[in-house]
């Protein structure tokens, strides 16, 4: 221990406890020594190895399997080898193609700061299984059949509760249409409205990429709208052609901005000038830290909001949950679109969701989470703060992420190439622009745990200096 620094044995234990993971010394199976026995190997507190140890099994690499004693359980990959990095797939090597999320996501990487996932070990797995156990010990065989295209009842039921306690939404049950998330909201209303004539659909600039891409597949253009700090200037829309506007208001993505009350009001005039459509991406409502929730846009003006949120933050996008609420006027053709897109979502996975939310059991998981992506926000913070002193840090109120921009002259695709070389995966600021603007970097932190977050940084860091 002659080279930890003075007061971080922990970091400095668990740092080169995930390095010998990483590069094969303890291998998946391999025992680590009793802490004890560490201990007085090591000439330190116990304290010290069992806050290395808690570390490590936060983040997923070793697990207790008490006879067993603690194991490795997952190992990182890593894209580099004694200092060289691996020759990679680069998903930053031009304008980012349809499968450009599919190469980041496959490309090897130690560490994930992407954005987009919440924390995903903190899958509730246990009451998961517990519920459905249940569900399938009284659920009558004619349940298994073919569901209803709209959703079962009992979700439509959770939802529309669950939206008038937590969103300002009063629907029925009856109003609401189950999805696969939100990509197939974008999907069904997309097809929709090309089949009626529409083609565009305004968007936020800086917006998310992958929301343009599936636009784009339904044949609509995609005309940016400036955000601000208040967030999409509605004066901006209203020079444009498009009756449809795609929004992020509750926390912009990526930029993290709240739509104020000032913007929602002339948002209001613009949509029932215009006769227009607002679709509302409810994108990381849940979550947030530093100020009280807003209501939703749908709340205002039901007869012009197309709303649409999932579970995909809350608990994981693998259940592909979401649902949508769409104006009276489009609701018979939205439900015909899901019945030919798919005849409907899996019901099993609906009946346990709808038992999680009656029970409350999903607002305790929420309220878990928040604890955990509060902290790990602010370990970002404090990385960000003490390792890039030069970024601007945008967006940390609320949600999964945070967006950083960074001095002008700096390529951010280049750097998050170079950072994903290095074995930290990221997404340039410039992916999500249409518009000119600076660089910056879109950085997740909810699936990280706060030891990662800070070595991510610091290979952020030393990226930006290879780049500069």
């Amino acid at each position: 221990m002659a080279l930890a620094p003075a007061g971080g044995r922990a970091d400095w234990l668990a740092g080169q406890l995930r390095l010998a993971i990483a590069d094969g010394r303890l291998p998946l199976g391999a025992r680590l020594p009793a802490t004890r026995a560490l201990a007085a190997e090591l000439r330190v507190s116990r304290g010290v190895v069992t806050e290395a140890y808690r570390r490590l099994m936060e983040e997923g690499q070793i697990a207790g399997r008490r006879r067993n004693g603690t194991v490795v359980v997952a190992a990182p990959h890593l894209s580099v080898r004694n200092g060289q990095p691996r020759a990679l797939a680069d998903p930053f090597d031009g304008e980012p193609g349809k499968d450009a999320f599919d190469a980041l996501r496959a490309a090897p990487a130690g560490i994930d700061l992407s954005p987009g996932l919440p924390d995903l070990a903190a899958f509730p797995r246990a009451a998961w299984l517990r519920t459905e156990r249940a569900l399938l010990s009284r659920l009558p065989a004619a349940e298994l059949g073919y569901g209803d295209p709209r959703g079962t009842p009992a979700l439509r039921a959770a939802v529309a509760d669950w939206l008038a306690r937590n969103r300002g939404v009063l629907v029925t049950p009856d109003e609401v249409l189950i999805v696969a998330g939100t990509a197939q909201s974008l999907s069904l209303l997309g097809r929709l409205l090309h089949r009626e004539g529409s083609r565009e659909v305004a968007v936020e600039d800086p917006g998310s990429l992958g929301a343009r891409q599936h636009l784009a597949d339904c044949g609509l253009a995609t005309p940016p709208v400036p955000v601000d700090e208040e967030g999409v200037r509605v004066e901006a829309l209203a020079r444009l052609d498009a009756r449809t506007v795609l929004l992020t208001p509750a926390h912009q993505f990526p930029t993290g901005q709240v739509l104020s009350g000032r913007r929602r009001r002339e948002l209001v005039r613009w949509a029932a000038e215009r006769e227009g459509l607002i679709v509302e991406d409810d994108y990381d409502a849940e979550h947030r830290y530093d100020r009280p929730p807003v209501a939703a846009v749908r709340s205002l003006l039901a007869e012009r909001v197309c709303y649409a949120g999932s579970v995909s933050k809350t608990l994981s996008p693998a259940l592909r949950v979401g649902w949508l609420v769409p104006p009276p006027h489009w609701h018979e053709r939205l439900v015909e679109a899901k019945r030919f897109a798919d005849l409907g979502n899996a019901v099993l996975p609906q009946l346990v969701l709808a038992a999680l939310m009656e029970s409350g059991e999903l607002e305790r998981h929420l309220r878990l989470t928040r604890r955990r992506h509060r902290a790990r926000r602010d370990a970002m913070v404090a990385a960000l703060r003490w390792r890039l002193p030069h970024a601007v840090v945008h967006g940390t109120a609320a949600g999964l992420h945070l967006t950083v921009t960074l001095p002008e002259g700096v390529d951010d695709s280049a750097l998050a190439a170079r950072a994903l070389a290095l074995g930290v995966r990221t997404q340039p600021l410039s992916w999500h622009r249409q518009l000119p603007g600076p660089p910056g970097l879109v950085l997740g932190y909810a699936a990280t745990a706060p030891g990662l977050i800070d070595a991510g940084v610091a290979v952020l860091a030393r990226a930006l200096r290879e780049c500069g």
